[in-house]
């Protein structure tokens, strides 16, 4: 997208000097910046330019005769190319002493400071001193620095057309007037007209006045016209020779030319001598764009120029920099044709945008892209590449993990409100409940309270029941009918404790066999947090524990078979359940660079909600003060909830409160119960994670967003918000897909992205620095 700057000199003139000289910036994106200086008197460069103008004109009538002039008036004799260079450089070395004012100063640095060097610039000088107009602002050195700039006149007062709607064809209407053709060649300007893409092109060849008026009446309208021929200057005005016998002041074709603008004419070239008085006449009708030739132009200069400009400007390159290609391409016919280079001249109405190729052809709409081009995305392209393959090697040593892991926690606790599982009643032993009991064995229920609990709750019909309480010891000889009912109950489960050793393992109550039992092992990550279910492992052979099943397996599994749905080893080695497939975890798995992916493990989705199931007292339950329909048909779990008991575990929810709380252990068993039979029963899905190489591109994809984002910003401030509003939207997909269970990086995207917005960002502006 390109800027405009324009920089107003109306108040004053070269013998007297600028009192106010104003800059204004302006982008698509924001209102104008502006800022103010003045300049001093410089009368040299009037006296200088007379001078230059003297010998041009010597040159040019020299070149059509093939001779050099004499210029007696001025006591000039036998003018060559040797003074027109050092004129020339005259002339160039007071432009830049006069802007390099200090005056002025603050104005070049202001636009040194906000605008990029590899941006489109549009620069427009509006003023109305016809002395100015004629001065090669293009010599100024900040189009050195600026190869992207190019400049363009305006007079002060312009508005923006109101257009009559026309329809497009996917063709460029271009309406060529050949005019009077005596001394030069206009076939050249037909032939490069012809080969145009895409454009339809009406040629009128030596036209009379009525037919040219007829023809700029047309009802289509026109986006360009183009004149070759004689034209002359004189004031603000100016005249051209349509064919041999009639020269038309431009002003005589005011209505016709007034209809084709507000039809839709876009550009007009005047490619013909002394054009700068037509520009200032076509300029007060408001056209959008001219190109003219300031002072007389040579024949083969004008068919260069064409000939390199419309080759430019059809490949789509944009309005300004096709100017300034063709321009500078003059260069090179200097040693016959001095001050080539100096001779095109754009005349814009700022108002107006300019236009593309395919604009013209009604094909894209007006958004610009100058500042996409194939060596700046080179440059992203690399940027992105570095910064994405070294922070993937940093992240595959886990030294984000704990970040990125915190992120994730961020997000789940976002996830909205799913309500309790149903299925779920979770009975809890609480200090009160602990401190009640009359008879205190090694655990904290004892062997009455049990009783008495399971007798409660088989009135009800539960379709299992877990005890996530350690019973490593017999029941007493005194509860003989508890022994058998933990023997003979085939919906009561118990737990053990494999651990890694034979040492931190705890035992199994002695009356359940091995096939209702459940290990009670949960994996934590470093920072202690449960996010991981480990649903199967291998038991070493030393340890007391000897079951292969989660107790949340297991109690799963019994719910599951009373409804139908086997739960199960397939083919593959993976836990199944209908078509629900439990597949394990390996490193990496996402965010998980680096963990111990022992066992049968998945992530666990933790249901999104205040309590995952009912709860209720032993206290509650021995007393009756319970409703029985909380208890039918449903998987009661039984487990601590009290301080003195240390069953206690962080989950991602855990880091939402000050201080942190933690969770029992019967909450934390709750939750894998209710993964597993949400997903086979309610289609809830299960967490997953991209492939390895699809996680890679995804960074890389935002890292490149983030270099182009650098491409695309001009300040630091709008950097700042275009890349905020990119992590935003990042983050949005992140969430979003969190939602139906991807849990898809975030941190890493918005790492990568900031890092190359900032790396390019600070290398465009140190290049900036440099070339200042």
């Amino acid at each position: 997208m390109s800027k405009l700057v324009v920089i107003n000199l109306e108040k004053g003139n070269l013998i007297d000097g600028f009192s106010s000289v104003t800059a204004q910036i302006w982008d698509n994106k924001t209102r104008p910046i502006q800022f103010t200086g003045s300049l001093p008197a410089a009368p040299e460069i009037s006296e200088t330019y007379k001078r230059f103008k003297i010998i041009y004109q010597s040159l040019y009538h020299g070149i059509r005769r093939r001779s050099r002039l004499e210029i007696e008036d001025v006591g000039l004799t036998n003018v060559s190319e040797v003074d027109f260079t050092e004129v020339s450089q005259q002339l160039q070395e007071q432009i830049n002493t006069w802007l390099n004012s200090n005056s002025f100063r603050s104005i070049d640095q202001q636009l040194r400071a906000r605008l990029l060097l590899n941006e489109e610039i549009q620069i427009i000088i509006e003023t109305s001193d016809s002395l100015l107009q004629k001065l090669p602002w293009h010599l100024w050195n900040f189009f050195d620095d600026y190869q992207n700039a190019e400049v363009a006149l305006s007079i002060p007062k312009y508005e923006k057309i109101k257009k009559i709607r026309k329809s497009y064809t996917n063709k460029v209407r271009i309406l060529a007037i050949l005019g009077n053709s005596e001394g030069i060649n206009i076939d050249q300007d037909r032939a490069v007209l012809e080969q145009l893409p895409n454009a339809t092109t009406i040629f009128l060849v030596e036209p009379s006045r009525q037919e040219l008026d007829q023809w700029l009446w047309h009802k289509d309208g026109w986006d360009i016209l183009f004149f070759a021929g004689h034209s002359q200057s004189y004031g603000n005005t100016g005249s051209i020779q349509i064919n041999q016998t009639s020269s038309l002041k431009i002003s005589e074709l005011k209505n016709a030319l007034k209809h084709a603008i507000k039809r839709g004419l876009k550009l007009a070239i005047f490619n013909s001598c002394d054009g700068l008085g037509l520009a200032n006449q076509l300029a007060q009708w408001h056209i959008p764009q001219l190109i003219v030739m300031r002072e007389n132009v040579p024949d083969v200069v004008a068919q260069t120029f064409l000939k390199y400009f419309l080759t430019a400007f059809a490949d789509n390159q944009s309005f300004y920099l096709a100017v300034r290609y063709a321009r500078e391409r003059l260069q090179g016919l200097e040693d016959d044709f001095p001050g080539a280079s100096w001779l095109p001249t754009i005349c814009q109405n700022p108002a107006e945008e300019p236009p593309t190729w395919n604009e013209l052809c009604g094909k894209i709409s007006k958004v610009s892209f100058s500042w996409f081009n194939k060596q700046s995305l080179q440059k992203v392209l690399l940027t992105s590449l570095v910064v994405t393959g070294l922070l993937l090697g940093v992240r595959s040593q886990g030294i984000i993990q704990a970040w990125e892991l915190k992120a994730f926690d961020a997000m789940m606790r976002l996830r909205p409100d799913e309500g309790p599982d149903q299925r779920l009643l979770l009975v809890t032993v609480t200090e009160a409940d602990i401190q009640a009991q009359q008879q205190r064995q090694k655990s904290s229920l004892s062997d009455d309270a049990l009783a008495q609990l399971l007798q409660i709750l088989a009135k009800s019909k539960p379709k299992a029941i877990g005890l996530d309480i350690y019973r490593d010891f017999p029941v007493e000889s005194q509860n003989s009918n508890l022994a058998i009912e933990l023997r003979q109950n085939q919906n009561f489960f118990a737990i053990c404790k494999v651990s890694e050793s034979s040492k931190n393992g705890v035992l199994p109550p002695p009356e359940i066999p091995t096939q209702r039992l459940g290990f009670s092992d949960i994996v934590r990550d470093s920072d202690f947090i449960v996010r991981r279910h480990l649903l199967i492992l291998t038991p070493d052979p030393q340890s007391p524990c000897k079951t292969s099943y989660s107790l949340g397996v297991r109690l799963a599994s019994q719910y599951l078979a009373q409804q139908g749905i086997p739960l199960q080893i397939n083919d593959q080695g993976h836990l199944q359940a209908g078509k629900v497939v439990f597949k394990p975890i390996d490193v990496p798995t996402g965010s998980y660079q680096q963990f111990d992916a022992r066992g049968h493990q998945i992530l666990l989705n933790y249901r999104s909600t205040k309590h995952i199931a009912r709860q209720v007292t032993l206290t509650q339950i021995l007393n009756g003060q319970f409703d029985s329909n909380w208890v039918r048909d449903r998987i009661v779990l039984i487990g601590v909830n009290a301080e003195s008991i240390k069953d206690a575990f962080l989950t991602p929810y855990s880091m939402g409160t000050m201080p942190y709380k933690e969770v029992p252990g019967v909450l934390l068993h709750a939750e894998m119960v209710s993964q597993i039979l949400s997903a086979v029963l309610d289609h809830r899905p299960l967490l997953w994670v991209w492939p390895s190489w699809i996680e890679a591109f995804w960074i890389w994809g935002w890292s490149f967003i983030g270099g182009m984002v650098a491409l695309y910003s001009m300040t630091r401030l709008q950097l700042a918000l275009i890349a905020s509003a990119a992590i935003t939207i990042l983050y949005g997909c992140c969430f979003g897909l969190l939602l139906y269970g991807g849990w898809i990086s975030f941190l890493p995207p918005a790492i990568v992205l900031i890092t190359t917005a900032y790396i390019l960002m600070s290398y465009n502006s140190l290049s900036s620095n440099q070339k200042k």
